[in-house]
């Protein structure tokens, strides 16, 4: 015992001044009993009352205050002890440490043993606080305090910063116990109902009606004009777990994309219930839009989304750091949205013509809307670039519009009809361009050519100065485009009326040679492949009127194939009949081409038409082998029927003599009259007048056919070389 002392000496000195009055060991061991005692009967109290709380569920009145004021001063007497447990004493003897040592675990169990009991009561502290939030409609505190709760339950650190209330130890133990499904239940519950008390408050703040007609639909928005409830409501509605697709639906499909797909009648009124509400309604047809449909003026559908964002202000408050309640309706609707307004609203809104461009805002309204949902938070400008890429693209837009829409108008005015015509160049007869090549000479052409030109002019006029020095002008090659369109398509769409019409194929010759004069006068106005283009028309032109000219050519022929001579003495009626018919046909031509094509190529196409009819006259004429008296007689008037009528078909008579055998068929009609004698002294040894149009063989054949074999004949035979 006397070994023993100095250590209990050290011990004692050691556990010296200790807040228990503990003089030794066994005065410690007997503290610690009492607290574990004290722990013990504490437990019990607790367990009955989470017990009847979240198992039994019986009335229990108690509140966890009590049990929470009661833990905290065990675990600072705990505490205590465990502080007044120093190494140095435990060092002292080996047998005291053993003890301390298990004194000390035994201290720190109960200590984690409070620590779980504690972490229940502040939830069952949380879930009474609930209760009394629930009462006052405090909803801001109502979401607080289920974000605690699921930090306490859960362990979600997230929700908030403070929320790290237990060690891993403490929630690893509680997770454990029989309470802990009972008590998440009631979390959910609780959250659930919170959730559908926000959501009804919000729908009695903010009403969205939507009623269906059999052709129409009326939309109706009305929102509450109470700030501070409403801003409340909506602050602890709009938090993470809130899922707004409902409303983003409603919004996007009943008012969003209505309002810029289809005429809506909107009214904004703030005098809605004695003022505590502003209210918009928006009327439409439910038809799906069809292309003959108007489309809604622009600044209209910019209106109505302003009245629109205008009317859900109220909404619009700010539910965390860098977030807001629009930046989260914008985040399910934003992107349809602006495809349907550039799509649908802003690209057929740009102008097509010159007039429109001028006169147009489009530009500027789409700058203020973007800043409108800008400071809306509906975008944001960094990322949704929609609106501000269509207004750097505007000018591409307008020139690709005006561009698709001449090409429209060009193909509509091909479709019209070549035979409305109009005169142009009245004073530029033949003369005048004889003298001046570059005159177009004056003849008649397609009013639909007329506007075709004009509406070449009008792309010309375009202004060009906001492109850039290294900048093609998209409009450069619509005029190439334009005229090979025409080119291409008036011979398939008028193609029957072409062949059949004289006065059409003659038109659209005129029209072809009108535009490559026209493209000559603009060869300076940077007009795409001009050289080629030019020529293209001008073949094309000449291509179906030759086409027509030979098709005439065949009608004459056509009815000179059945010229035959009933006998060697007589002509009969039949060949005069049929050069009648084709001087007829001719005469019908003239009607539909003098006043029609410029005098210089009615000039030359009427000569080539009487000479194919003239050179078949009087090829027919050489195939007789006999002719009579008579007969000569008879051919001579047949032929002076010919000679009188063709002049008359042209505007100067004294044209006619640039028919080819027009002095051929004047020199046969003379030897059908003419003696022996005349012949030869018309033909004189070759170099008579008869030379320039006929040969020698040619003249024999004709004394043959008109005198008798005899002396006289012969000799004058021989004098034809």
């Amino acid at each position: 015992m006397e070994e023993e002392a100095p250590g209990f000496k050290v011990l004692e000195e050691a556990f010296n001044g200790n807040g228990n009055g503990c003089a030794n060991v066994e005065a410690t061991q007997s503290a610690i009993l009492k607290v574990l005692t004290r722990v013990n009967r504490f437990q019990l109290r607790v367990r009955k009352h989470i017990e009847d709380n979240y198992t039994e569920f019986m009335p229990n009145n108690t509140s966890p205050d009590i049990f929470l004021e009661e833990s905290g001063s065990l675990n600072r007497e705990i505490h205590d002890m465990l502080e007044n447990l120093g190494s140095d004493g435990l060092d002292a003897l080996d047998e005291a440490k053993v003890k301390m040592a298990g004194n000390g675990r035994q201290l720190r169990e109960i200590l984690l043993g409070l620590g779980v009991s504690e972490h229940v009561l502040r939830i069952d502290e949380l879930f009474q606080c609930v209760e009394e939030a629930k009462a006052t409609k405090d909803y801001l505190v109502l979401l607080d305090l289920v974000g605690r709760l699921r930090a306490f339950i859960y362990g979600d650190d997230s929700v908030d910063g403070d929320a790290q209330v237990a060690t891993p130890e403490v929630r690893r133990i509680f997770k454990a116990l029989e309470c802990y499904e009972t008590i998440k239940v009631k979390y959910h519950v609780q959250a659930y109902m919170l959730q559908q008390s926000l959501q009804e408050r919000f729908d009695r703040l903010v009403q969205l009606q939507s009623k269906s007609f059999p052709t129409s639909r009326c939309v109706t928005l009305q929102v509450s004009r109470d700030q501070t409830q409403l801003q409340d409501i909506v602050q602890a509605l709009f938090q993470e777990p809130y899922n707004p697709a409902r409303l983003c639906e409603f919004l996007l499909d009943n008012c969003i994309e209505p309002v810029i797909m289809r005429p809506v009648m909107a009214d904004y009124s703030e005098e809605v219930d004695g003022g505590s509400f502003v209210r918009l309604s928006l009327s439409y047809a439910t038809k799906e839009p069809s292309s003959a449909q108007l489309r809604p003026n622009y600044k209209q559908v910019l209106e109505n989304l302003r009245l629109l964002l205008q009317t859900l202000a109220g909404i619009n408050c700010s539910v965390s750091s860098d977030q807001h309640v629009f930046g989260i309706i914008g985040d399910h609707v934003k992107d349809k949205m602006l495809k349907l307004l550039v799509d649908e609203c802003l690209i057929p809104a740009v102008p097509e013509s010159t007039e429109e461009y001028q006169a147009s805002t489009l530009c500027e309204d789409v700058a203020q809307l973007e800043q409108l949902l800008v400071d809306s938070f509906i975008i944001n400008p960094e990322h949704d670039r929609a609106l501000g890429q269509f207004v750097e693209k505007y000018e591409t837009y307008y020139r690709n519009r005006m561009f698709r829409r001449v090409l429209e108008t060009a193909r509509e005015i091909i479709q019209r009809d070549l035979q409305d015509m109009v005169l142009v160049a009245p004073n530029n007869h033949s003369a005048e361009v004889a003298n001046d090549p570059f005159l177009f000479p004056r003849c008649m052409i397609s009013k639909s050519a007329q506007d075709f030109v004009k509406l070449m002019d009008r792309i010309l006029r375009q202004p060009t100065d906001k492109l850039g020095d290294q900048e093609a002008d998209p409009i450069a090659g619509v005029i190439s485009v334009m005229l090979h369109t025409y080119i291409d398509e008036v011979p398939k769409v008028h193609r029957k009326l072409l062949e059949s019409i004289p006065q059409q194929a003659v038109l659209f010759h005129n029209n072809c040679m009108f535009f490559t004069h026209w493209v000559a006068q603009h060869a300076n106005k940077g007009i795409e492949s001009l050289a080629a283009l030019a020529k293209t028309l001008q073949a094309t032109g000449q291509q179906h009127f030759r086409v027509q000219v030979d098709y005439q050519s065949s009608i004459l022929m056509g009815i000179m194939q059945e010229f035959e001579f009933e006998s060697t003495h007589t002509l009969g009626s039949g060949p005069l009949k049929l050069v009648r018919q084709c001087l007829r046909q001719l005469e019908l031509l003239k009607n539909v081409w003098a006043n029609v094509l410029p005098e210089t190529v009615y000039n030359a196409t009427f000569c080539e038409l009487i000479n194919t009819f003239v050179a078949e006259l009087i090829r027919r004429v050489f195939t007789l082998r006999d002719i009579s008296a008579q007969m000569a007689c008879e051919l001579s008037d047949l032929i002076d029927v010919v000679l009188q009528r063709a002049p008359a078909l042209f505007r100067e008579p004294n044209e006619v003599v640039q028919v080819l055998s027009w002095l051929k068929l004047q020199q046969l009609k003379a030897m059908l009259n003419a003696s022996l004698m005349e012949i030869t002294e018309l033909w004189g040894d070759g170099v008579g007048p008869l030379t320039a149009s006929y040969k020698s063989d040619e003249i024999k054949h004709l004394i043959r056919a008109l005198f008798q074999d005899t002396d006289w004949r012969a000799k004058a035979i021989t004098q034809i070389v």
